[in-house]
């Protein structure tokens, strides 16, 4: 149901903002162009799915993703993928679609992403494929898994056969969820998947991937190698140096990022990415008592506490200070007592679940986001979404992977991935305010989405409603806040739109103007914004 149930079945052109387009139930790619405010052109056939795939039984819904600004790729949902050479799409030539690369992929799949590039004068295009496959060594789940496919097609002809596009790699991912989100890297040296479980890479080329060996168990404790404590502020570290240790002999190395300790001619003592990011200009160290090495990191971020010193080190000991034992031992006073009570909340009433909002609660499986590198297929970072809940995909810029919104307690927040900056990842470019808490109280929200812009936001139910969340603006006439007794200078609108349809809506996008809705007899166009 999350793959192919929640499918949106409209697409609209990041390159031509104007222009929507779907698959209809004849198979045919129906390209339409706003041509006044919300009045629609006709639609235009600009390639057709043969008949023997409409005929299919095993059949998913047929899939497109807008590769580039003149190329696009289809599955018609029995296994298929076309590449199609689209022309340029905002011309009234309304030229046919030329498919340059159809073949057999195997079992049905949908496309989640594609995206073109030249790399050595070479034109290639990365597409992202998503199937539920049945899983014979799982016994004990539902007996499927979800599988990715990232598949790489190359023009292979040289200037003499332009046309031969054939297929140079496939990589495949399994995972036990479906991703919330899934994009392959512009230059294709990448790939980016969020989800609740994590996605491993097995085979490449139809050839098992190795897996890592699983990490043996530790038989018997060993001495910790150095011991650590935090406040908000600042972290301390102790590591054990061998007696007698002279200053000249420690070699220590400190990034905002990493650090290195150890002693000269040896094997670093600790070494790694820190867990957070540190001041180097502000942290220190000395030797202490001839046999230890004391060193106190300065926090670039007061307050988060660290659950670890160097991330996947378990070799050092948290101390906690006495001032934080007091804390939590406090905070756990409550919870003991001098008498044995089996049955302590006999005289409270019992709690009323009905109490509770959506938005009160936290998806039961901690959603991870990861990056994966093309060349090593590892993961060379992945972020821990937690509490997170993830909102939407939306195209902002063509030339850049998709943005995606998370919810960040009552907001959400939208993030640009940028894969070229490892630092500095995926950056926050727009907020939404209240946004989060007011999605979680839609219960028949089906799409939601915003306006490439940013300036409005807007969720769909299953039936004949969608709400547009304006950004705040400046108000006309002066307004006063009671309560606090201040002007106000902004204030951020809310629309419902009430379709004229008893249709479920099966598809959903927004442009910086336009809202548009698909269900299965119409499409309906609201003008939001005006230029």
């Amino acid at each position: 149901m999350r793959a192919f149930g929640m499918f949106n079945y409209l697409h609209l052109d990041p390159w031509y903002e104007d222009s929507v387009l779907f698959v209809d139930g004849k198979g045919r790619v129906l390209s339409l162009t706003v041509t006044l405010d919300t009045a629609l052109g006709k639609p235009r056939e600009v390639y057709r799915t043969s008949a023997e795939s409409r005929d299919c039984e095993a059949r998913l819904c047929a899939s497109l993703s807008l590769t580039s600004a003149t190329w696009a790729a289809l599955s018609d949902g029995t296994g298929r993928l076309c590449l199609l050479r689209t022309g340029k799409r905002g011309d009234s030539t309304h030229t046919k679609w030329e498919p340059l690369f159809s073949e057999d992929m195997g079992e049905p799949f949908i496309i989640l992403h594609s995206t073109s590039h030249v790399q050595a004068g070479v034109h290639n295009i990365e597409v992202l494929l998503l199937r539920i496959e049945k899983d014979p060594q799982e016994t004990k789940g539902s007996g499927y898994c979800v599988s990715l496919e990232w598949i790489t097609v190359a023009n292979t002809g040289g200037h003499a056969q332009e046309k031969k596009y054939e297929v140079q790699k496939r990589r495949v991912l399994r995972g036990k969820s479906v991703p919330l989100y899934a994009a392959v890297e512009p230059q294709g040296k990448g790939l980016m998947v969020a989800s609740e479980k994590p996605f491993v890479f097995t085979h490449v080329d139809g050839r098992p991937v190795e897996q890592p060996d699983p990490e043996p168990m530790e038989v018997e404790k060993t001495d910790p190698i150095y011991f650590w404590q935090q406040t908000a502020e600042d972290i301390t570290v102790c590591v054990r140096m061998p007696e007698g240790v002279a200053k000249e002999d420690v070699q220590f190395r400190l990034t905002a990022d990493n650090i290195s300790i150890g002693l000269q001619g040896f094997p670093p003592l600790l070494e790694g990415q820190l867990h957070t990011s540190v001041d180097p200009e502000a942290s220190a160290w000395i030797i202490k008592n001839d046999k230890s090495l004391e060193v106190t990191l300065q926090k670039r971020s007061e307050g988060p506490m660290w659950p670890e010193l160097v991330t996947g080190d378990r070799r050092g000991e948290y101390v906690m200070s006495d001032e934080q034992a007091a804390l939590i031992h406090e905070r756990l006073t409550h919870l003991t007592a001098e008498d044995l009570n089996g049955n302590p909340d006999r005289d409270k009433p019992p709690c009323n679940s009905q109490e509770l909002e959506d938005c009160d609660g936290f998806p039961e499986d901690s959603s991870s986001l990861t990056h994966f590198d093309g060349e090593s297929l590892k993961p060379t970072q992945v972020v821990n979404l937690g509490s997170h809940q993830f909102l939407f995909t939306v195209d902002v810029n063509p030339s850049e992977m998709p943005c995606f919104c998370l919810r960040h307690d009552v907001d959400a927040l939208v993030w640009q991935p940028r894969p070229d900056q490892p630092t500095n990842m995926w950056e926050h470019v727009a907020t939404f305010n209240a946004l989060g808490y007011v999605q979680a109280s839609k219960r028949d929200k089906k799409f939601a989405t915003c306006a490439p812009n940013f300036s409005y936001a807007s969720l769909c139910e299953c039936l004949r409603r969608a709400f547009i969340y304006r950004q705040p603006s400046p108000v006309e006439t002066v307004l006063f806040n009671r309560k606090q007794g201040r002007q106000v200078g902004q204030v951020a609108k809310q629309q419902v739109a009430s379709l004229d349809s008893d249709k479920p809506i099966l598809g959903f996008r927004a442009s910086n103007e336009r809202l548009y809705i698909l269900t299965s007899k119409n499409l309906f166009v609201l003008k939001v914004n005006n230029n």
